[in-house]
């Protein structure tokens, strides 16, 4: 923990300001304020970050290097003053010059470099791999644009630009000297010279620089500061060709600069389109390539053995997108440190491991053998060696087994499947939920678990109860450690010394009022930022996370457009008032999931303009959904909507966060619902729906007619009616789309099937809320059961069975 006096912070403070902008307090502009204060925490954290690096290399220490598509930051000002110990130091420097620290942390911009859950998961784990001692580097891609922000113009999303660096990102430092080049297209040439060595001779390439951004990721209450580093792409040579230009061909002249800039310009473009495609693989290698010639270049300038490699460093692969490190690695060794194609095999596989985050085919990427010959012609061959040497070992151990050799195989019909290369090139596969894991040792990869069953194991997702928690939550925060202390801060499975307290009266209530602040705190939000208010006495159901037709929001708002009908028939139902909460992105060519958000934006607009229903139910939908968001509507919520279609969702972790908030979760038996089910009992948890067993039955065999729903349950066909009609659109046919994938086209994720368990469901909800005194009981007993949920826990598991890394904490 960092120790500085208000004094110090005042006065460091203040010269900092003259030293950057030449302006004291009185005369420096919010931003300049915010930027000065941000790069003086930064100098502070600089310290522990320089004596953290020096540690690590110093005794050798094994590193675990984390490559993911996406970090879903969040803002960190926040974060870094509560894990350096000094926030209280820091408000109250900044109040005594005038200054509010929660409004400096509002201009904070979040980076936009991830989307869901994903990169949320690898946010938290760099925050738990510093606070635990674990040694590590994020390896990831500095974005200039996020994903995209989300404007919501007469009902449609609408997407804009994110550009999130348009303001100064006071975190991170660029490190122009560990720059280093990442080739694509070219001609290859492999020979064998008379040492048996390979010799390759690539010619004819296109060379692209990347500039490394290392931002630092500061540990809790310890000395630990890893790094987060951000690949970002520049042209090799001269930004503009000079001829080209003064002959008046202005946009040819810079296609160099514009080409290699935009491989880091934007997360996730659409790869609908062939040359979506092409982006996405050359963002993929790029950021694979430049993160493991970094780690080789530094392995060898401290002079150790390349043959050594794995013993010093971890690579984790953080789902399908960096599976292309497999191949990478190998080109490396086999290439340019000529070690013979077994060594370098045997270096590869115990260096990488691999994380599984889902069984939707449309996640588990798929190249086009021509794409990738074309672009990376080196790798192509090396992923054709690795298939044909693993395809070899099919042959003989299963010689009559062609359909197995089918399935488990890297390439076939013409494409190169990412996840079968992780696979095979890692040593260690891993699921992020207990019964997601099962799903994938017994259906979706049985295969592999039969051929390498000491590979595949389970490591349950988790989240930082630092942002979520103390962050998020400081009132629920300071009503713990009155309660229990503030080690749990350090060893969070100590929440569940809170179990006494659920029977504690007077903490209920106390933990009632704050929930209740919460809640107007997000009104207040709300309504400054988007012109509508809520009604704080209502039961708060929040399902908020990326739109898919999997996680079924289409089923809530069904719901919702039911309980509508019920309210108009008989405007006396005794019901709680309610509000129900949304928040969540669609992908601009996802036009289902586009329609889903109209649809809700058509249902809130009638709805809550109805005064016949005397306000019993709200919809409101909150735009451009992130973790700024988050961190308002988690606390406030009274229910956590967790519904996806039974096997489908991976694990989840809004769920926990919710859960850590005294939310109770209404859900499916799905991802690591299950396991808060076995957590806090099944008093306290409300479920309902297909099994995950149910679904794969009928996925398999058949025998589900949702048609047959339609036309038998007189409350599927009013509100499927009204979708198809002009109830909810004067547009003829706006939500046919909806209403042919509900009933024409068979209903792929079960929401009318599930329908009756859900409104069954939510009127168990109400019931239990009825009798507020037990409900906050059962609020009570899901934040003490939350701790095992931290990543803290998860982490401290992946390091010590995974990756082989043991903790140390800087001296």
């Amino acid at each position: 923990m960092l120790h500085k006096t208000k004094e110090q912070i005042k006065q460091d403070f203040t010269k900092k300001l003259v030293t950057r902008y030449a302006k004291d307090v009185s005369e420096a502009s919010p931003l300049h304020i915010y930027e000065a204060f941000g790069r003086l925490i930064r100098d502070y954290v600089s310290e522990y970050w320089y004596e953290t690096k020096k540690q690590y290399n110093d005794k050798g220490l094994k590193q675990v290097h984390y490559f993911s598509m996406e970090f879903l930051l969040g803002k960190l000002l926040d974060s870094n003053l509560i894990n350096l110990g000094i926030k209280d130091e820091c408000r109250e420097a900044l109040a005594e010059l005038g200054i509010s620290l929660e409004e400096m942390e509002d201009m904070e911009i979040e980076p936009g470099l991830g989307n869901g859950g994903l990169g949320r998961l690898a946010a938290c784990f760099l925050d738990s791999m510093s606070s635990t001692g674990v040694p590590a580097y994020g390896q990831g891609i500095r974005y200039q644009y996020g994903l995209f922000k989300q404007k919501i113009v007469n009902g449609y999303q609408v997407e804009e630009s994110d550009n999130w660096l348009k303001q100064e990102n006071i975190w991170e430092m660029r490190r122009e000297d560990e720059a280093v080049t990442v080739k694509y297209g070219g001609r290859v040439e492999v020979d064998i010279d008379e040492n048996g060595q390979i010799q390759v001779d690539h010619t004819d390439y296109d060379e692209v620089l990347a500039v490394p951004y290392d931002v630092p990721v500061v540990g809790f209450d310890c000395k630990n500061v890893n790094t987060l580093r951000l690949w970002s792409a520049k042209t090799k040579g001269e930004d503009i060709n000079f001829e080209e230009f003064n002959q008046g061909e202005y946009i040819k002249s810079a296609q160099n600069k514009n080409d290699a800039e935009l491989i880091s310009g934007m997360l996730y473009p659409n790869d609908a389109t062939s040359v979506g495609k092409r982006l996405r693989l050359k963002q993929e290698y790029f950021f694979v390539s430049a993160g493991l010639q970094s780690m080789l270049n530094k392995h060898k300038k401290l002079g150790r053995d390349i043959l050594d490699f794995h013993k010093y460093h971890a690579v984790h692969i953080n789902d399908t997108h960096p599976s292309l490190a497999v191949a990478e690695l190998m080109r490396i060794l086999v290439d340019e440190e000529n070690i013979a194609w077994s060594v370098a095999w045997d270096i590869t596989t115990k260096t990488m491991a691999y994380t599984n985050h889902t069984i939707m085919a449309e996640a588990l990427e798929k190249i086009d053998n021509s794409l990738m010959k074309e672009l990376l012609p080196r790798v192509y061959m090396i992923i054709e060696e690795i298939n044909r040497r693993f395809d070899t070992e099919l042959r003989e151990r299963y010689p009559d087994d062609n359909e197995k050799r089918k399935k488990m195989s890297i390439m076939w019909d013409n494409k190169i499947r990412m996840a079968n290369l992780a696979i095979v090139g890692s040593h260690s596969v891993n699921g992020v939920a207990a019964l997601h894991t099962e799903i994938l040792k017994n259906q979706e990869l049985k295969e592999f678990h039969q051929h390498y069953p000491n590979k595949f194991n389970n490591k349950t997702n988790g989240i930082t109860h630092r942002r979520w928690l103390m962050s998020a939550n400081p009132g629920l925060t300071k009503l713990i450690c009155e309660a229990i202390g503030d080690k749990w801060m350090k060893e969070p499975n100590l929440l569940e010394e809170l179990l006494p307290f659920a029977d504690d009266k007077n903490f209920r209530e106390q933990f009632a009022a704050i929930k209740h602040n919460k809640k107007i705190e997000m009104s207040h939000f709300v309504e400054k930022n988007y012109g509508f208010t809520l009604d704080t006495h209502s039961l708060f159901l929040s399902q908020v996370k990326r739109l898919h037709a999997y996680k079924r929001q289409t089923l809530n708002i069904l719901y919702i457009m039911y309980l509508y009908n019920e309210l108009l028939d008989n405007p006396g139902l005794d019901i709680p008032p309610c509000t129900f909460i949304f928040g969540a992105k669609a992908f601009s060519s996802y036009s289902l999931a586009k329609k889903v958000i109209k649809l809700i934006h058509s249902v809130a607009d009638k709805v809550n303009n109805d005064p016949r229903i005397n306000g019993k139910i709200k919809v409101v939908f909150v735009p451009n959904y992130n973790v700024d968001a988050a961190q308002r509507i988690i606390p406030a919520s009274n229910v956590s909507l967790q519904i996806s279609t039974a096997s489908k969702e991976a694990s989840g972790t809004s769920n926990m966060k919710f859960m850590m908030n005294g939310a109770v979760t209404l859900a499916t038996m799905d991802g690591a619902n299950v396991e808060i089910y076995d957590a806090v009992g099944e008093e306290n948890i409300v479920t309902f729906g297909l099994s995950s067993e149910e679904v794969i039955n009928f996925y398999k065999n058949g025998g589900y007619l949702s048609s047959e729903l339609y036309y038998n349950d007189p409350r599927l066909k009013r509100v499927l009616d009204q979708l198809k009609g002009d109830f909810y659109s004067s547009t003829a046919g706006e939500f046919d789309e909806i209403y042919n994938h509900l009933v024409t086209w068979n209903d792929e994720f079960f929401m009318l099937k599930d329908f009756d368990g859900y409104v069954k469901a939510n009127n168990e909800i109400y019931k239990k809320y009825r009798d507020r005194d037990s409900w906050h009981k059962s609020a009570v007993i899901n934040i003490a059961k939350s701790g095992r949920f931290s990543s803290d826990n998860t982490i401290l598991r992946y390091a010590d069975e995974i990756w082989g890394i043991s903790p140390y904490f800087v001296k």
